[in-house]
């Protein structure tokens, strides 16, 4: 295989709403740079980067993929990313392992909501940008139109380098020529602007423009490649990955136009520990110490761990030696690998601006750090910002036996998602998945059935409620059992009083005169924390109480710690009888990002869920946040909620804020739930 070095790679991440064409586009470049013998299609399951059978049958990307085509003297590393919302953790991973975001556009379709996102992350992240419109070719597109909505809701700096021609037959490269025939805009004035822009970011350039009234396009780089990374240039392209028309052409703009590894901005890599942390900048240099970013890791039931990773310094070959973040000891580097879909290819080596893998390494984790020396233990990249998981699913084993591999499975799968959360409830006893959406977690289940054989059984995770009391009150109990030998005997007298939100559980031995002997003491507690942990009224946690010990009796010879266990928690649910107990419900702040063509219904929606809008504020290209708090049962279901009064184009997050007494009505329900289920125990 050729090798090349950084000046000659590109690396280029393709992103963008679901069903804009992205895993075809990425085929019709492997096509046309003959790396493969003929372009694949997605709905036939035949396409390099739709390779999983899951992917096949949803024919749609649900992970991301690395390909590479090889043009002129160039190999450009493609990264094929999911559009869907669901599974854009694959996505935003991605863009840590590339100089450039290529975000695709459906003409029929428009801008999206992950359009939006991809453009702010990638912006985030300090990437350059690029706009492919892909489908020029569809039926009843208008893309003078399109492209008009792309400058107004990303900028100006959005400007074609190329214009459809012959009905989308194929495209002119406005950036080169000045005349010919486009099917709309002239490309005169579209290759003036281009010009004008770029020069803009380079005096000695903008000079020359200004003295001679032009500039040959081919003395340009410099310039184009500093407005690219400064994002004073967003260039925008025309293709069609049905009839591959412009396809070459894009090829171009990337080996022509966007910047190497060692011209694009540098890593977001920082050192030291915490708050001390300061930035570092590495040198794609292939003589410097290895300096590596896994960006994505693969659970393989043959070769087990895949660590996906981008170089960023220093070179990797057979037998390298590569610490992972700060562990002490090494791994040798068995076979550095480059990936086209889901074959792989050992590398003789891997130099900075490569993407490559390594297998069987159990101790790589998403976004570590590789490197060959501890004088890199520190370093880091600057965390991603991926969407939180809200959605939530209460998983049990169907198969008895089924229960320790649970935590195993859903450990590897987490490790191949950021967005995948595990969350293990003590208190309601339930394991919680988390993710993005149903459609999210039902490909998770999916896979856990297809590849390690475990099924599972679901249910909405159980509400957090919590109980407490409102009012002081006194309880009294007397534990007495005679069974022909040694009794137990213990009673008790304790006042309970409510505490302030928050305040947790206080217990006070206020008991004088030794009528409790001092090591029965810790017995009381333990009987009064046994109720605090199955609850009174529903049999949800107690919190906010305080708990006084003020007297009681003992007896010389039958007194016992079981029997003061017995008498202080019978003690403590006689107060509570009394101290009118009720149940409190967890009531969470939520964002709501929507187009503001919506706010009425959001509005309307939380209001009807018992919610309080707090706020509302604009944000870029007609979008708006709603700020508002709401009750958490409230929100069972609500991702498909406002996912059909949005059509797709909302999100939102949420957070514990406090928690309230519940209407009078859904205590009474909670209370009788809960009675029921203790008279079917008994039963």
């Amino acid at each position: 295989m050729a090798e090349y070095t950084t000046d000659k790679l590109r690396t280029v991440a393709l992103v963008g709403h679901g069903a804009a064409g992205k895993t075809l586009l990425a085929e019709q470049l492997l096509a046309k740079t003959r790396m493969i013998g003929a372009a694949g299609a997605v709905e036939k399951g035949t396409t390099v980067c739709d390779f999983d059978p899951q992917e096949k049958t949803a024919q749609h990307s649900l992970r991301s993929a690395v390909v590479h085509v090889d043009w002129r003297d160039t190999r450009v590393r493609l990264i094929d990313t999911p559009g869907y919302p669901d599974f854009a953790g694959q996505s935003i991973g991605a863009l840590d392992a590339v100089e450039t975001a290529a975000v695709v556009i459906n003409a029929s379709a428009g801008i999206e909501l992950t359009t939006r996102r991809m453009m702010d992350w990638a912006r985030e992240r300090n990437l350059c940008r690029m706009i492919v419109i892909n489908r020029i070719d569809a039926e009843n597109v208008n893309l003078p139109t399109l492209l008009a909505q792309v400058q107004e809701s990303f900028g100006a700096e959005c400007l074609p380098l190329n214009l459809p021609a012959d009905g989308g037959a194929r495209v002119i490269d406005c950036f080169a020529e000045d005349h010919g025939q486009a099917d709309f805009m002239s490309v005169a004035d579209v290759h003036r602007r281009v010009m004008e822009q770029v020069v803009e970011v380079d005096e000695e350039a903008m000079t020359r423009y200004l003295e001679q009234g032009s500039v040959d396009p081919s003395t340009l780089h410099a310039p184009l490649e500093k407005a690219l990374r400064e994002g004073h240039l967003v260039p925008v392209c025309f293709t069609s990955a049905r009839t591959g028309a412009g396809v070459l052409d894009l090829l171009e703009v990337f080996v022509r136009h966007l910047p190497h590894p060692g011209e694009g901005n540098p890593p977001l890599f920082f050192t030291g520990p915490g708050p001390d942390a300061r930035s570092f900048r590495s040198e794609p240099d292939p003589n410097r110490h290895v300096l590596a970013h896994v960006f994505k890791v693969v659970n393989d039931p043959y070769i087990g761990r895949v660590g996906i990773f981008r170089v960023y310094q220093g070179t990797i070959t057979r037998d390298t030696p590569l610490y992972v973040g700060d562990s002490k000891k090494p791994f040798k580097v068995a076979h550095p690998l480059l990936l086209m879909g889901k074959d792989t290819v050992e590398a003789a080596r891997l130099v900075p601006g490569d993407i490559g893998a390594v297998a069987k390494v159990e101790e790589i984790v998403f976004d570590c750090v590789l490197h060959d020396s501890h004088d890199e233990d520190m370093i880091r990249m600057k965390p991603l910002e991926f969407p939180r998981p809200m959605f939530g699913l209460a998983i049990e084993p169907i198969r008895r036996g089924d229960e320790g591999r649970i935590s195993e499975v859903l450990g590897k799968l987490a490790a191949e998602d950021p967005t995948l959360v595990i969350e293990h409830d003590v208190v309601q006893n339930e394991t919680v998945l988390r993710g993005l959406s149903d459609l999210h977690l039902r490909s998770v289940l999916e896979r856990m059935s297809a590849q390690y054989k475990l099924d599972v059984s679901t249910r909405p995770p159980r509400i957090p409620y919590r109980e407490t009391i409102t009012s002081n009150a006194e309880g009294h109990a007397r534990h007495k059992k005679q069974t022909g030998g040694a009794g137990q005997f213990g009673e008790v007298y304790l006042r309970v009083e409510p505490l302030a939100r928050g305040a947790g559980f206080e217990f006070l031995d206020q008991v004088k005169g030794g009528v409790i002997p001092y090591q029965f003491i810790p017995a009381v507690e333990k009987g009064v924390r046994e109720v605090l942990a199955h609850g009174h009224v529903a049999g949800y946690p107690i919190h906010d109480v305080r708990v006084i010990v003020y007297d009681g009796k003992h007896h010389a010879v039958d007194s016992k710690e079981v029997a003061f266990v017995a008498a202080g928690r019978k003690a403590f649910l006689d107060a509570l009888s009394k101290a009118r107990p009720i149940v409190l419900e967890p009531i969470v702040n939520v964002q709501i990002v929507c187009p503001d063509s919506n706010i009425g219904d959001i509005t309307g929606d939380l209001s009807s869920r018992r919610g309080q809008v707090t706020g509302t504020g604009n944000l870029a290209g007609s979008q708006m946040v709603v700020s508002g708090t709401v009750p958490m049962s409230e929100l069972d279901g609500y991702a498909g909620r406002l996912k059909a009064i949005t059509q797709g184009n909302g999100s939102y997050s949420m957070e514990l804020s406090h928690f309230e007494p519940v209407p009078p009505n859904v205590q009474q329900q909670l209370a009788a739930e809960h009675k029921a289920h203790r008279r079917d125990e008994e039963e």
